[in-house]
């Protein structure tokens, strides 16, 4: 008993590491980077709230596991924004992070980790499809309310946005609308005025 108690604390000590990895995004009204430990808060209270809205049934407590563990690789792999594409050493990176870090559990637990993990990067459940659409929505929502500032730092186009975050259709398709209309007010609001960022090409 001991033993297990000892590694679940070695775990969960570990996750404070998740305070330190900064994402591309800033806090509204804040000038610093969010990490991902508030980014992981903040997408599962957004689940619960707009799991109504989704298209497709789902269980909330399956979706709220999986976001609570999704990122929980990037304390060894860092963040990478969304919009620079994904490749195999990047995935392999993420594989041996989520390896390392869950296998400080004791069984069952180090499975039920690595299981809402790696259900999160097939996205063959409808929780973890849901769960995808949720974690694409809350950057759009910071973005939208921080003049673009993460779009902006890095060049991302409205095409490039709209292409990226289309998943969010599938699974709330009511949301995905709405954030259509926002995002087509965006160059009214200064958000993609730069040419850069209108480029089509």
């Amino acid at each position: 008993m001991s033993l297990e108690l000892n590694e679940i604390f070695s775990f969960i000590i570990e996750m404070d590491k998740l305070k330190s990895v900064l994402r591309k995004t800033k806090p509204v009204g804040l000038d610093r980077y969010e990490n991902t430990a508030e980014h992981s808060w903040q997408v599962c209270l957004l689940a619960h709230l707009l799991v109504g809205r989704s298209a497709i049934p789902v269980d909330i407590n399956r979706v709220v596991e999986i976001l609570l563990v999704h990122d929980i690789p990037e304390i060894d792999a860092g963040d990478q924004i969304l919009y620079e594409g994904r490749n195999a050493d990047r995935a392999n990176k993420e594989l041996e992070a989520a390896q390392r870090i869950f296998g400080l559990l004791p069984d069952p637990q180090a499975q039920w980790c690595m299981g809402r993990w790696q259900e999160y990067e097939e996205r063959k459940t409808n929780e973890a499809m849901f769960a995808y659409a949720i974690d694409r929505l809350m950057p759009l929502l910071h973005n939208l309310n921080n003049n673009g500032q993460s779009w902006r730092e890095n060049n991302v186009s409205l095409d490039k946005v709209l292409a990226f975050n289309a998943p969010i259709a599938e699974a709330c398709p009511e949301v995905w609308d709405y954030l259509k209309v926002l995002l087509a007010q965006a160059p009214a609001l200064h958000l993609f005025n730069d040419s850069e960022l209108l480029d089509k090409n």
